[in-house]
Parts: structure tokens; C-alpha cells; sequence
């Protein structure tokens, strides 16, 4: 499956997944609004996220992949492969059993540190996270089965499973729309219950494609042994960036009610491009500089994330600017009404206008790191993302006490362009991957048509002020006349400066390479 196509697969359905989560966020905006309880849900949610991020997802699959990958394409093929993933299984499973159990009983502190000092919402808070954690064991089991049907380039189930999560809490709201306390709980069940149909997807995949792991006893083989060696690492760095989503997690409680209610509908719609194009492309060429970096084929693997790069800042370019050109109107129209004023709303559309400036770096993160991953150097990334915490550390201190929650975002772009700016230049010294003279031209082409593109956002959304005064339908049909006047001047203006061939249009549109069977 090459790049576009594989990209295309992953983005499509990560789109249907994002999707529903706008709808579940501009229904829980409407039920929950601004309020204490909201936050205390909140809490709850990011708790067992955090750890998933750190012990699934990113770190498990920067271990996992290459190795499943080295085994799938070696000489023992696809039943060593297997064998490998049940050693694994009987040693992580166990483990994520036993933190969540030992979580379970010691989390009060966790909770009161990133909830604040308000007894009510504590108390509901830890209440909410005892029933949410046991997600944790579910999604990282995902993340395993995930990472053995990428590998096989089997992407659907992997790619449509987060959508579960967002239809089994959109039902917990329009079951149970009452807001308050009583609809913080149903979301909270809904949480775990989301996990469930996501292991139930991923497992019936895994068995229509022919893997079925058995359950063994815990053993440490020489597979497991070389797994943790790539693999903690890895969790070190997942570590430093749940450390560092903690620490904006306890200013975030400390800046007032609804500040983490905020941050989280700001932060929805700037994680929809990087759900979209850089968690997808990131999926996606992993296994692929994996097998050239195993062939001996270094030349390959940059090219490959060389054109990851090209086609990432094509779409998250324009995304970025419209995002924060457009964030009132957007957030107006897509959260104001029920429990959540506009007052409300003008916070979160100046938090969002901040923190999409980051939303490149993200991207190319997700571009660069898969060139550290498939050497099994999982030991650079944790490196930069220690210099990263501790930047972000700092000018949390220097930014929220005059800026508040815009600071709060300031930090965390700035952050992401360090951490991007700091993992390029390593790859570029070790002569891993460096920016080619056409992909500079590229995308300082694709920023030329980026900036005409704003222009037209910043004078269209004056002439549709009342439409965006309106009613919730009118607010919705002037975001979409906005979206439809940056896309008919972005493309037409990327194609006609050379910011994007006439290729790479038939290669997105046909999901067929244009450079050999791993082109974009």
C-alpha cells in the first residue's frame, strides 16, 4: 500500500472518528457547559489518556512496529511474527492489570493535583477517574493489535476503532442529557464501555486477517528482552510529554472554572488536522522507513519522509491558518448555546487562535520521529522531549501570570517548534534526513498560498459578521461559505505557483503513487 493511499485510508477514517467527536463536543458543550462538573469530567478523561499515551500508542508502537515488521519480512515470515506478539501479550497484559489496580487505590494525590482545590469537584473528579482507568488496559491492548494489523498494512479497523469511543459517549449524552453530575457519570461508563467495543473491533480484525495470539505465561524470552530495551526508551519520552501535558493540566486547574473546559474544545478542533494528517502519516510511513532502513536503503527511507513532509505542510498549512483566522466564528459555531455563553466562547476562540500556530511542528514531528524509531533509537526523541518539558516548564512561569490561558497556549506552540526544530537537526547531522532544495521550494510556495488564503479568511469573515451574529444555523452556513472561500483560493493558487504539481493532485485524488510504489 503506498504512502497516499495508506494515508488517505488512515485520514479518511480518522476524519469520520473527528467528526463524531465534534459532535459529542458540541453536545457536551450544550449539557455540560463551562461548569465544575465538566471540568471534573475532564480530569477523569485525561487520567487514563495520559497513560495510554505512554504505555500504548506512540511509545508501545515506536517498540513494537519495527520489530513485528523485522520478523513479519525475515525468514521465519509470519508465524515468527506471532510467536514474538504472544510473548509480548503475556507480558504486557499482566502489567497494565497490575498499574491499574495499584492506580486505582493510590490516585487520590494525581487527582487532587490536577483538579484544584475545589472540594466538590475533587471529590467527583476521583469518582469519575475510578470508573474511566480501567480504559486504560483496553486501549493499550488496542494499541498492540493496532500495531500488528499496520504492519500487516491492514489500517480500517485500527483507524475507525476511536470512532466507538465518540459514538458510545454521544450516546451517554442524549441518553442522559440532564447535565451536571449525573451526565459526568454516564460519560465516565460510557469511557470504559467505548474501550470494550474498540478491543472487540481490533480483535475481530486481527482474527479475519489470520492472527489469533494465544495466552501464555509471562516468560522474558529474548524477544521481550529486546522489545523493552527499544521500548522504555520510548515510555521514558511518552513519559516526558504526559509529564509535560500534567503539569499544563495543573495550571490549566489552577487558572479558574472552566479553564480545562477551554483547552479542551480549543484543543479538539487543533487535534482534528493533527488526527487527520499527522497521526495518520506517521502510521503510515513507519512501517516503510522501517523496511528500507532493514534493507540497507537509507536513501529510500528519507525520500519517503521527504514526501510525508511535502504532503503534511500541503494540507496542515492552510489548516493551521484558517483555524486561527476563523477560530471566533468556528468555536461560535460549533459550541455557544445551552450552558456555554459566549463570553465562553470568545476564551476558547482566542486559546485556539494561539495554539494552532504549533500545529506544523506537531506534524513534522510525527513525519521525524519514525526516522529515530526505525534505527531503534528510541533514545534520542526521549532526550528532546526532556529539553522540551523543561522549556515548557518555563515559560508556563513566564507566560500564564500576565497572559492567563493564552500563555498557557503560547507555551505549548512555542514547545512544539523546538522540539521539532531540535529532532531535524539531529536526523540532518547524523545524515539521516535533510530538507532537498525541492521540498524547501515546495513549501515556501505552499506558505505563499497559505498567506493569500488568510487574506480572503481575514476580509470574507468581516463581510458574514451577521451571519456569525446569528442563529446557531446561520453561524454553521457562515463557517461553511468561510471554509469554501479558503480552499477555492488556497489550491487553485499551491497549483498554479508550483507549490503542488499536477501529480500530486492525481496521486491524492487516485491514492496512486507518483514516485515508485512508495511515492505519494
Amino acid at each position: 500500500m503506498n504512502l497516499v493511499k495508506a494515508t488517505g485510508t488512515i485520514g479518511g477514517l480518522t476524519l469520520v472518528s473527528r467528526i463524531a467527536g465534534f459532535g459529542r463536543e458540541m453536545l457536551m458543550s450544550r449539557v455540560m457547559g463551562a461548569s465544575w462538573q465538566a471540568d471534573a469530567f475532564f480530569v477523569a478523561f485525561r487520567l487514563p489518556n495520559t497513560f495510554r499515551r505512554l504505555f500504548g500508542e506512540g511509545a508501545f508502537s515506536a517498540g513494537f512496529v519495527p520489530l513485528y515488521a523485522q520478523r513479519l519480512h525475515g525468514e521465519g515470515g509470519q508465524e515468527e511474527a506471532r510467536h514474538f506478539s504472544e510473548e509480548v501479550l503475556a507480558v504486557f497484559a499482566p502489567t497494565l492489570v497490575l498499574f491499574t489496580i495499584v492506580f486505582e487505590i493510590i490516585m487520590g494525590p494525581f487527582v487532587f493535583l490536577i483538579s484544584g482545590y475545589h472540594a466538590e469537584k475533587l471529590a467527583l473528579a476521583t469518582l469519575l477517574t475510578r470508573i474511566t482507568f480501567p480504559y486504560l488496559v483496553l486501549i493499550s491492548l488496542v494499541s498492540l493489535f493496532s500495531g500488528i494489523l499496520n504492519s500487516l498494512t491492514r489500517f480500517t479497523a485500527a483507524a475507525f476503532a476511536p470512532a466507538l469511543l465518540n459514538l458510545a459517549m454521544l450516546a451517554a449524552l442524549i441518553f442522559v442529557p440532564v447535565g451536571g453530575q449525573t451526565t459526568a457519570i454516564a460519560l465516565a461508563i460510557a469511557v470504559t464501555f467505548g474501550g470494550v467495543l474498540q478491543l472487540g473491533l481490533l480483535l475481530l480484525a486481527c482474527a479475519r486477517a489470520g492472527i489469533v495470539l494465544k495466552l501464555t505465561r509471562p516468560k522474558i524470552t529474548p524477544g521481550v528482552r529486546q522489545f523493552v530495551r527499544v521500548v522504555i526508551p520510548a515510555t521514558l519520552g511518552a513519559g516526558v510529554y504526559q509529564i509535560s501535558a500534567f503539569i499544563d493540566t495543573f495550571f490549566l486547574a489552577r487558572l479558574g472554572t472552566g479553564s480545562l473546559s477551554y483547552f479542551n474544545y480549543a484543543d479538539r478542533l487543533n487535534q482534528l488536522p493533527l488526527g487527520v494528517i499527522g497521526a495518520a502519516l506517521g502510521t503510515a510511513i513507519l512501517p516503510q522507513v522501517s523496511r528500507h532502513v532493514g534493507a540497507g536503503e537509507p536513501g529510500k527511507a528519507a525520500y519517503v519522509q521527504a514526501q510525508a513532509a511535502e504532503l503534511a505542510m500541503l494540507l496542515c498549512l492552510p489548516a493551521a491558518l484558517a483555524l486561527s483566522v476563523a477560530s471566533g466564528p468556528l468555536i461560535s459555531a460549533l459550541f455557544e448555546g445551552g450552558r456555554f455563553t459566549s463570553q465562553d466562547a470568545a476564551i476558547t476562540a482566542l486559546t485556539l487562535a494561539i495554539i494552532v500556530t504549533g500545529l506544523p511542528a506537531y506534524v513534522l514531528v510525527k513525519v521525524l520521529t519514525p526516522g529515530f524509531y526505525s534505527r531503534q533509537d528510541t533514545a534520542t526523541p526521549v532526550k528532546t522531549a526532556g529539553v522540551t518539558l523543561i522549556a515548557n516548564v518555563l515559560l508556563n512561569f513566564a507566560l500564564i501570570p500576565p497572559f492567563g490561558i493564552a500563555g498557557l497556549a503560547a507555551a505549548i506552540a512555542i514547545c512544539s517548534w523546538l522540539n521539532c526544530l531540535m529532532l531535524y537537526v539531529i536526523l540532518h547531522r547524523r545524515g539521516h534526513f535533510r530538507i532537498e532544495p525541492w521540498l524547501a521550494l515546495r513549501i515556501g510556495k505552499q506558505l505563499i498560498a497559505g498567506a493569500a488564503m488568510a487574506a480572503v479568511l481575514w476580509v470574507v469573515k468581516g463581510q458574514l459578521a451577521d451571519f456569525f451574529a446569528g442563529s446557531v444555523g446561520h453561524r454553521l452556513i457562515g463557517v461553511g461559505a468561510l471554509i469554501a472561500s479558503g480552499m477555492a483560493v488556497y489550491f487553485p493558487i499551491v497549483w498554479v505557483i508550483g507549490g503542488m504539481g499536477k501529480e500530486d493532485i492525481q496521486a491524492l485524488l487516485s491514492r496512486r503513487g507518483r514516485r515508485g510504489s512508495d511515492s505519494v
